[in-house]
């Protein structure tokens, strides 16, 4: 069907599949947690260290899965450290003008602060084996670890986003709120990881609680707000929604994965099972709809097919 999208988008699709639809999920929660646990770590109580525990290994394992998803997505998974290393000159390969440049040293770094945010959580436990750490958890180590985890969970959260916007494809280049959208999920998608990880481990703080609820409520309204200026701002592009991907969007993502759990945790005794399960399915589904609605768009000359 021939539309009226942009006729100066000439890329052909990347082909980016399902590996990249979960990394761009997973590597979302994972940078969300790591952001839950640099807070939590600077402004929380001790109340808050299993919390900041689970965020952290959420954060360390999401880092590796991430990792390898992408490896395994590479046309020569065997080549992947040519992303890091110069094969000719074994100098880093840096380039700043290039976001899959940036993209790695950002998941790089973020496996970095991920991991140091884990063994800190590891010392509060007082394990002989890992006493050599605890410097971690003293000043000023212990607050340079939760910024940085902070500055890195924000990066990797908002960088898919940042990266669509910038390939010069339709949907994606048609608007600059995709990092934002992607940001906002990443932290309601983290903070429903976080509280079906606790419900399950028995981790109970009402204060904890309360507070990632409330956390959590802002999160989704500032995500529905941020996917309808994303909306707003494609201008004719939003025609390319007018499908079943538009329907996945409103009814799987807005109603499903935003406006239930926002009406559910206003009930006074809701369990945190359902709404956490919904969030975390409309993240996915924000991340699958908008890679595959602008997949299946196709340039020809000066005319755009859908």
């Amino acid at each position: 069907m021939q539309t009226d999208l942009p006729a100066t988008f000439f890329t052909a699709p990347p082909g980016f599949g399902w590996l990249i639809i979960l990394y761009f999920f997973i590597g979302g929660i994972a940078g969300g947690a790591l952001l839950l646990a640099g807070l939590l770590r600077l402004f929380g109580t001790a109340a808050d260290r299993p919390y900041i525990r689970i965020a952290s290994f959420v954060a360390l394992v999401g880092a590796a899965i991430s990792g390898i998803l992408l490896i395994v997505d590479l046309s020569a998974p065997l080549r992947f450290w040519h992303m890091v290393i110069q094969n000719h000159t074994g100098r880093l390969m840096f380039k700043w003008w290039s976001p899959m440049s940036v993209g790695v040293w950002i998941l790089l770094l973020f496996g970095f602060f991920s991991l140091v945010a884990a063994l800190e959580s590891l010392t509060m436990d007082d394990r002989p084996l890992l006493r050599g750490l605890r410097f971690l958890a003293r000043a000023p180590f212990d607050a340079i670890g939760a910024i940085g985890g902070i500055i890195c969970g924000l990066a990797l959260a908002g960088y898919t986003g940042v990266l669509l916007a910038v390939t010069n494809r339709p949907l994606w280049a048609d608007s600059s709120w995709l990092g934002i959208v992607f940001l906002f999920s990443a932290v309601s998608t983290a903070m429903a990881t976080l509280l079906l990880l606790s419900h399950w481990r028995r981790v109970d703080s009402a204060n904890t609680n309360d507070w990632l609820a409330r956390f959590d409520n802002v999160t989704l309204v500032l995500e529905f707000f941020a996917i309808v200026f994303f909306l707003l701002s494609l201008g004719g592009a939003a025609r390319a929604l007018l499908n079943a991907w538009g329907v996945v969007l409103v009814l799987g993502v807005i109603v499903v994965g935003i406006i239930l759990p926002l009406v559910i945790q206003r009930r006074p005794s809701h369990s945190v099972v359902l709404p956490a399960v919904l969030v975390l399915a409309g993240g996915f589904m924000l991340r699958m709809v908008i890679m595959l609605s602008s997949e299946q768009i196709h340039v020809s000359g000066v005319q755009v097919f859908r």
